[in-house]
């Protein structure tokens, strides 16, 4: 199948809306074969009471900063929290420009890292020379929130980029740990969700619960041969409490709908389904493409994603499976002729 589309420059979301919940919402009922418009705030119309929405509680690191060589050349550096190496000092990097091995990188007169190896194209093995916390303290205080590169030219401040590019229920980890973890990318679809629409959820009788996944680069990154060759994609470091597997196995027992808010969670639960009962964090690969049979998401909140990449054959996956006949290019077809906006601050749908 074909995944890519021709979309007017006017549709890439620069900004969210305000207040967030007031996006627009593309509503397509599979079953019905019926598409519906609506405003986000009113997602939990199109839900049944007991429900089950799934949230990905990361937390988006402030992660991108510049630094400076010994020479004084500059270097952006985006710190890759979500992907641990084996070293406890080491990080994983992405660089700006190319630097040697061994080199230093410093944040004014305070030597940070030094290069200490090159994986692949900009990105490179970092030794720290502070500790993880300095490094976390550092990035909270003078870091940028890794956004994606089409939204370079927001005119949103720093500081409203570190409120907009994180959920309202996002839950930061422990910076003290040496396997701490964050995302470098915002779980997009979670964008929308105001406490005004999780009350509405309470209202009407549908539960929420958590998982965690720790969204990196690799989410937006463009599918290569050996993604395709070997069926599997990115690594990202993903778990899920005990509670929230009781809430789970609960819901599908009970034949209630399991709503995946977005592809991050989907992968979440698919690389839990056939697992044991526990799911502690652990590394996923995995590739969900037209033909995967879905154990556990019934329904999925998405937002409309850049073409040709694995969001969208998720999300056409799951259509197949449940045999609907309007495809995702024909929905997002539809969303550009009603002038949806598209992409990360975007507008969302959701598919029943």
């Amino acid at each position: 199948m074909d995944y890519s589309y021709s979309l007017p420059d006017k549709l890439i979301a620069k900004a969210p809306q305000e207040p967030r919940d007031s996006s627009r919402l593309l509503v397509y009922d599979s079953v019905r074969d019926l598409v519906h418009f609506d405003i986000f705030r009113n997602i939990a119309h199109y839900l049944p009471g007991g429900a089950l929405v799934v949230l990905n509680n990361t937390h988006v690191s402030p992660a991108r900063i510049e630094l400076q060589k010994k020479t004084g050349g500059k270097v952006i550096c985006l710190f890759l929290m979500n992907e641990p190496e084996e070293g406890q000092n080491e990080v994983k990097v992405m660089l700006d420009r190319k630097i040697e091995i061994g080199q230093s990188l410093y944040l004014r007169s305070c030597e940070i890292a030094q290069i200490s190896a090159h994986r692949e194209g900009s990105v490179f093995i970092a030794t720290l020379l502070i500790t993880r916390q300095q490094l976390f303290d550092i990035l909270e205080k003078e870091g940028n929130m890794p956004i994606p590169l089409y939204l370079r030219s927001t005119t949103l401040s720093e500081g409203e980029l570190q409120e907009k590019y994180q959920t309202v229920f996002a839950q930061k980890n422990s910076s003290s740990r040496i396997d701490a973890l964050s995302s470098v990318a915002a779980p997009t679809a979670s964008l929308h969700i105001t406490e005004r629409v999780l009350r509405s959820f309470a209202d009407k009788l549908i539960d929420t619960t958590d998982v965690k996944l720790e969204v990196g680069m690799g989410t937006f990154a463009p599918l290569t041969e050996s993604h395709i060759r070997e069926g599997k994609l990115h690594t990202e470091w993903c778990g899920i409490p005990p509670g929230s597997i009781q809430k789970i196995l609960k819901a599908k027992e009970e034949k209630r709908p399991v709503v995946a808010v977005g592809t991050t969670v989907v992968r979440t639960l698919e690389s839990w389904a056939g697992t044991s009962s526990s799911f502690n964090f652990q590394p996923t690969q995995i590739f969900i493409k037209p033909g995967h049979v879905f154990h556990i998401v019934d329904m999925l909140v998405t937002n409309f994603h850049i073409p040709n990449s694995s969001l969208m054959m998720l999300v056409q996956a799951l259509l197949t499976a449940k045999k609907s006949r309007k495809s995702l290019i024909d929905l997002y077809d539809i969303a550009i002729r009603e002038n949806f906006r598209f992409y990360s601050f975007g507008d969302a749908m959701i598919i029943i």
